[in-house]
């Protein structure tokens, strides 16, 4: 009886031994401790850190290299108590070379219940108001809407009392003039494209 009580004490020991050295295998990671909007440079006062049990797969920024990424900008809207990820800085501009960055404005009716993330491709297209000169008044199955194509950098949040909403859009250097143009005719309506583009 005594060798047996023995022998489960040491089993319970080396249990305790093996969870505690689970417990204990942590990594010191990045975190995100406030909201930072996309485009948004990090600062120190951006980030924190914590010690979390980490699965190989999973990428992070460790503690030794908060650094390099302070001084980056958001990739996309980084939330408080979130693990950093490298592929959610960047060190460039959102809006890529050849691009220009054109705000639409959307009323509540034309805001999609999907929410809008940075890097989603969507679609302008022109909704000649009744009347213009653009306007035929005589609307065919064969005449398509005129459509530019373009990239989503940022959504700003619904403003208060209008309920409208801005976003940037990201479309080439030629098209961005027509853009501009439409969104100032309050002609230009937003359409988002499936993931993948298709």
């Amino acid at each position: 009886m005594i060798a047996l009580s023995l022998a489960l004490i040491a089993a319970g020991g080396a249990g305790v031994s093996v969870l505690l050295l689970q417990v204990g295998d942590r990594t010191p990671v990045v975190t995100v401790v406030r909201n930072v909007p996309v485009g948004q440079v990090l600062t120190a006062k951006d980030l924190g850190k914590a010690s979390i049990s980490l699965d190989p797969s999973v990428k992070v920024v460790p503690v030794e290299d908060q650094q390099s990424v302070v001084g980056k900008r958001a990739a996309v809207e980084l939330k408080p108590g979130s693990v950093l990820a490298p592929s959610q800085v960047t060190s460039g501009s959102l809006v890529k070379p050849g691009e220009q960055l054109v705000p639409v404005g959307l009323k509540p009716e034309q805001v999609p219940a999907t929410p809008l993330v940075s890097g989603q491709r969507i679609q302008l297209v022109h909704v000649p108001a009744p009347g213009s000169s653009a306007d035929s008044g005589k609307p065919t199955a064969a005449s398509a809407p005129e459509t530019l194509t373009g990239r989503v950098v940022k959504a700003s949040e619904a403003a208060p009392g209008t309920g409208i909403v801005v976003v940037d859009v990201a479309t080439t250097r030629a098209d961005g003039p027509t853009v501009a143009e439409w969104v100032s005719a309050g002609e230009a309506r937003l359409v988002l494209d499936a993931p993948g583009g298709h």
